[in-house]
């Protein structure tokens, strides 16, 4: 297998690529990657070089694209997002690496009425980074654009986009996400997803009024009771899998 990292466009210089102090870090230490070794370097939009490690310490010689930009989804797959509200502790770095692995595009972290984080500036480096590494881990080459946490509120007034859009809810007798979403992919015409997913506890019912009033569709995770990472990932995999089926 020929390993990945993430790169930025002022590291690209001709036929070039200068490496940062952490990229040397692990590619010689960690990966134990030696002068002439190849692997593949990445923007997180779609672009891959096939790139060999110089004999000088901080460069590595560009040798062919791979692949060109990939950044403009297509209307086979089309964008997959998803606004989860924010669960305790560290949880949600596993909600953005899982989420990553399956193919999301964007991640909204979100403030409910349930939410007791309220999380720094630090936090968003921090998931832009776990995204990245599960990007490079899972030969994806894309990484999910995530944005600054906000409100349930303000994030549905501004999701103004159209497409196919659930809220993921308990105890509401709607239908299952696995039915409504192969059924709207046809119907609909559309592979653009927003999947609404809540915190410890659930959706208040004036959140859900909320996200109804706005033309969010109530959808059912089955009658578990699921922790808020493990219906994230619920969610994501049964769109995922409707959507692979019909590409």
């Amino acid at each position: 297998m020929v390993q990945r990292i993430t790169v930025t466009a002022n590291q690209l210089k001709e036929e070039c690529l200068l490496l940062t102090s952490e990229q040397i870090h692990y590619l010689r230490r960690v990966l134990r990657l030696n002068s002439g070794d190849r692997f593949i370097a990445q923007d997180g939009r779609g672009k891959q070089w096939l790139v060999m490690l110089s004999d000088q310490v901080d460069q590595a010689s560009i040798e062919q694209v791979i692949s060109a930009d990939l950044s403009a989804v297509g209307p086979a797959t089309g964008p997959l997002r998803l606004a989860a509200a924010l669960p305790k502790g560290n949880s949600f770095d596993q909600v953005v690496r899982q989420a990553t692995e399956l193919g999301v595009t964007h991640i909204y972290p979100l403030m409910s009425d349930r939410t007791l984080l309220n999380p720094s500036a630090s936090r968003l480096t921090r998931w832009h980074r776990i995204a990245q590494e599960a990007s490079e881990q899972c030969e994806r080459a894309t990484t999910p654009e995530i944005f600054s946490p906000t409100t349930l509120q303000q994030f549905v007034i501004e999701s103004n986009w159209s497409g196919i859009r659930y809220i993921c809810a308990t105890r509401q007798n709607s239908p299952h996400l696995l039915s409504k979403i192969q059924h709207d992919l046809v119907s609909v015409g559309s592979h653009d997803v927003t999947l609404l997913v809540g915190p410890e506890g659930g959706w208040t019912p004036g959140e859900i009024t909320v996200a109804t009033d706005s033309g969010y569709e109530i959808v059912s995770l089955g009658t578990a009771i699921l922790r808020a990472v493990t219906a994230s990932v619920t969610a994501l995999s049964l769109v995922g899998a409707a959507k692979e089926l019909l590409i």
